[in-house]
């Protein structure tokens, strides 16, 4: 089963950004993303999505944070503008192994709030769908 939902202002965004009000500015200049496109990113296994704490730091503009292919996946939802639904699903032949994934974005977008959930089947069939965004793994 399928689950995707794309909210305009997600719960858990604004409690990250009033957490982040709060820190100091020293805190806040180690951990806090920039202004500017940048999404928390996190798979987990089975249909509930993955804590931020457990999560990777892509920042576009430049391309960085902690995910291993953050250059590729900026330029992929550059090409989206943002839209992780519209991200062009890739040809892959994906073994029909039952072993659900939840992807978890959120952040923003050219000043725009991102929240992104959607389960998948298996590891193949996301990749397959959101190419270079979920590759957190570094293959």
């Amino acid at each position: 089963m399928t689950h995707t939902s794309v909210k305009t202002v997600g719960a858990g965004l604004s409690a990250a950004l009033l957490l982040l009000a709060g820190a100091t500015p020293a805190a806040r200049a180690d951990t806090a993303p920039e202004p500017g496109n940048w999404l928390m990113l996190g798979v987990s296994h089975g249909d509930a999505p993955a804590g931020a704490e457990d999560g990777t730091l892509l920042r576009c503009d430049p391309p960085g944070g902690g995910h291993p292919h953050a250059e590729e996946a900026c330029a992929q939802l550059s090409a989206a503008d943002g839209r992780i639904t519209a991200l062009p699903a890739q040809d892959a032949l994906c073994p029909m192994i039952y072993a659900p994934v939840t992807a978890h974005a959120e952040g923003m977008w050219r000043d725009r709030p991102v929240t992104w959930t959607e389960t998948f089947p298996n590891t193949c069939a996301l990749r397959a769908r959101t190419g270079a965004l979920f590759a957190l793994d570094g293959t």
